[in-house]
């Protein structure tokens, strides 16, 4: 874990058979001073549509900018393999030079991000990884074990006298938020005051996680609190919460820091946010690419760190941690 600041925030359709940006132009290719051919960079998002990977693109695009180098956006409609796979095999058959791409399934997308290599692209890991990554030039992601332990410490400082807690996530198989579950466990566990519920997975659905949290309550009234591993089971927690009438009883802290959940946060639905920094991650997975690209050396593994957003500072220090809609 790099730095935790205690700070107050929280993270289109899909995108046709080309190769679209989901916010600002289909390419971003300013050229740096010194001529010559462009670099094509590919962006495959986990999810389009999520404004975490909005803003990785927008850090993507003002990096290349700066770098000399074009950026094409695509990711899937939803967090799932099935759908990115056939995305990843559309761009490397284009042949860009690079791409970044968020893996949304630790094995299914290793045999394809592997043959993009193989065919010579450069690929960067961002966000998410798989389970061989040696073929990848980078990888960059934030510190989720520790952000799991930091929405940990989140909770209890809101309930220090203890109680039962839930974790809602997206899918096993998932590199960020299995570390973020595990990071949140291994909290719990060194506690007594607390119980562990243990994880339900929503599918990155959020009325799927409205759903989990109401039947969760009815079993445990007295769950005091729940950590929601991603934006869409955030969003899906603090509905459930609502239906259950236990607004400012059960206190949620969130992954991800999109306008949902600032809002949510404004409301007292939820009670903190754990902020990353996806524009960095975003920036960072550029530099790597460009340096592989020109022979330089590269950062095997880059972590990025992370905001705690609070209601009492999300117009504070922490306003420019809230993840953006559009570049």
């Amino acid at each position: 874990m790099k730095s935790t600041k205690l700070v107050a925030v929280a993270s289109v359709a899909v995108l046709g058979a080309g190769l679209l940006s989901s916010c600002g132009a289909a390419e971003n290719g300013s050229s740096s001073s010194g001529g010559g051919d462009k670099k094509s960079i590919a962006f495959i998002q986990g999810v389009a549509g999520d404004q975490f990977y909005i803003t990785m693109q927008c850090g993507i695009q003002d990096e290349a900018k700066k770098l000399g180098a074009t950026v094409k956006v695509q990711g899937p409609e939803k967090f799932d393999p099935t759908l990115q796979k056939p995305i990843v095999d559309s761009v490397v058959a284009s042949k860009p030079d690079a791409i970044l791409v968020a893996p949304t399934d630790v094995s299914a997308m290793q045999a394809p991000l592997k043959a993009a290599a193989d065919a010579g692209i450069k690929v960067v890991l961002v966000d998410t990884t798989v389970n061989d990554p040696s073929f990848a030039v980078s990888q960059i992601a934030s510190d989720n074990e520790g952000g799991g332990k930091a929405a940990f410490d989140a909770i209890k400082s809101q309930v220090p006298n203890g109680g039962k807690v839930l974790v809602v996530s997206v899918d096993p198989g998932i590199s960020t938020t299995d570390a973020r579950v595990a990071g949140f466990k291994q909290a719990v566990a060194g506690d007594s005051k607390f119980k562990y519920l243990g994880v339900q997975y929503s599918h990155n659905e959020p009325a799927t996680a409205a759903k989990i949290v109401t039947a969760a309550l009815q079993k445990d009234p007295d769950i005091v609190g729940v950590f929601a591993t991603n934006l869409f089971s955030a969003e899906g927690s603090a509905t459930g919460i609502r239906q259950a009438g236990k607004q400012g009883q059960v206190k949620v802290v969130s992954f991800d820091a999109g306008p949902d959940q600032v809002k949510a946060l404004e409301d007292g639905t939820i009670q903190a946010l754990v902020a990353q920094q996806p524009g960095v991650i975003g920036q960072d997975g550029v530099q790597q690419a460009m340096n592989a690209l020109n022979g330089k050396s590269t950062e095997k593994q880059i972590q990025t760190g992370f905001t705690i957003i609070t209601k009492d500072n999300m117009n504070g220090d922490a306003k420019d941690a809230i993840y953006k809609s559009s570049c």
